[in-house]
C-alpha cells in the first residue's frame, strides 16, 4: 500500500502496537537514554525554576504545571519531588496535569505516582490540550518536537513510501513552501506544529512553556533521520551494504524513529499563534542559569558524600557537551 511518509511515520510510532502506543523502558535497559532516564536534578532544576516564577508573579500559587507526553512520569514526579524539598506548600497548591492520549501509559504513570506519593499529588489527565483551558499554567516538554510526524523532501518532491521503500514522487505545494522557507533542499519538514501551537495558546490565558529536544534552531542541509534500536542509531537511509543495515520492516514500529528538530519552524509556528518567543539556548546552558549547581551544592551540604558524588556524575551528563549539554537546545515561550 502506498503512503504519504508522514502516515507511515505516524502508523510506526503511535498506530496500533506503535513504538509509543505502550510501555517502554528509556535509558540502560531501553533503546536510547533522555536527560530525565540520566538524573532526577533535570526535573529538580525545572522544579526550581518554576519556584522562580511564583516569586516574580508570573505564576500564581494555585497554578497548573502540565507535562505534555511524560510516557514514564518520571519528569513530572521528579519536578514534585524538588518542590516538596524546595517549596512544599506549592506541592498541595499547584495543579498536576499530564497531556496523554495513549492509555496504557497512563496507567503506568498513576501506578508511579501512586507508589511515589500516595495522594499526596492529584494527577488530571487530559488526551490533547484541546480539553484543557485554565487561566495560568507552566508547560513542560521534554523530546516531544522530534516525535511530530514528518514530511521527507528532495529537490520538489515529497516522500511516499511502499512495502518500505520511500519514493519521491509527490507534489506538495505546503512542503516546498516550508522547506523553501527554510532553507531547504532535502530533509525533514514536521507537521503539526501550527496546530500544536493553536491548541496550547487556546490551554490557558497565562503561560510559559518550555521544551527541550535535539536541533538547531536553522534547519540541517540534509536528511537527520535515524531510527534508535538497543542504543544503537541507524541513519533511516543507511546503505544495504553496510555492516550495521537492518531491514526497515523489522525496525517498524519495534524501534524509535526520529529527526532533528528545525527549532525556528517551532518559533515561528507559536509567534503565529500569538505567543511570544523568550529565549533558545544549548541545555547546558540554561540548567546552569537556572541553578543546576545551586542544587548540586545544597546536596553536597545535606548528603552523603557517596550519594553526592554518585548524583554528581549523573548531573554531568546532562550538561558535558559531548553527551547531552550541547547536542540539546532548550526552547522558552510565554503568552501573557
Amino acid at each position: 500500500m502506498k503512503q504519504r511518509f508522514s502516515e507511515y511515520m505516524t502508523e510506526w510510532l503511535y498506530g496500533e502496537d506503535g513504538y509509543y502506543a505502550t510501555y517502554k523502558n528509556i535509558g540502560k535497559e531501553g533503546d536510547f537514554y533522555t536527560a530525565v532516564s540520566t538524573s532526577k536534578f533535570f526535573g529538580g532544576t525545572i522544579a526550581k525554576h518554576i519556584i522562580s516564577l511564583v516569586d516574580e508573579g508570573f505564576l500564581e500559587p494555585h497554578a497548573t504545571i502540565c507535562e505534555i507526553g511524560a510516557h514514564h512520569g518520571y519528569f513530572l514526579a521528579d519536578v514534585c519531588e524538588f518542590l516538596y524539598t524546595l517549596r512544599p506548600e506549592l506541592l498541595s497548591s499547584f495543579n498536576f496535569v499530564i497531556i496523554e492520549r495513549f492509555d496504557d501509559l497512563q496507567k503506568h504513570q498513576r501506578d508511579y505516582f501512586a507508589e511515589s506519593f500516595g495522594d499526596v499529588v492529584t494527577l488530571t489527565y487530559y488526551k490533547s490540550l484541546r480539553e484543557m483551558h485554565v487561566e495560568n499554567a507552566f508547560f513542560i516538554a521534554n523530546e516531544i518536537f522530534d516525535a511530530f510526524p514528518c514530511e521527507l523532501y528532495y529537490k520538489g518532491k515529497t516522500a511516499s513510501v511502499t512495502n518500505h521503500n520511500v519514493e519521491f514522487d509527490i507534489d506538495d505545494l505546503w512542503v516546498e513552501q516550508k522547506a523553501k522557507k527554510y532553507h531547504k533542499d532535502r530533509g525533514e519538514i514536521a507537521l503539526g506544529y501550527e496546530a500544536f501551537a493553536k491548541e496550547m495558546a487556546g490551554a490557558a490565558e497565562k503561560f510559559e512553556f518550555m521544551s527541550f529536544d535535539y536541533g538547531e534552531m536553522q534547519a540541517r542541509p540534509d536528511f537527520s533521520l535515524r531510527v534508535y534500536t538497543k542504543h544503537k542509531v541507524l541513519p533511516f537511509f543507511l546503505p544495504k551494504d553496510n555492516e550495521d543495515y537492518i531491514a526497515r520492516e523489522e525496525l517498524f514500529k519495534k524501534s524509535d524513529i526520529t529527526y532533528d528538530v528545525t527549532f525556528e519552524h517551532v518559533k515561528d509556528a507559536y509567534e503565529e499563534a500569538g505567543v511570544k518567543f523568550v529565549e533558545f539556548k544549548a541545555q547546558m546552558t540554561a540548567l546552569v542559569n537556572m541553578g543546576l549547581l545551586e542544587l548540586l551544592e545544597i546536596l553536597q551540604k545535606n548528603a552523603d558524600e557517596r550519594i553526592y558524588k554518585q548524583e554528581l556524575e549523573k548531573a554531568k551528563m546532562l550538561i558535558m557537551p559531548n553527551f547531552l549539554g550541547e547536542r540539546f537546545k532548550m526552547i522558552r515561550f510565554r503568552k501573557d
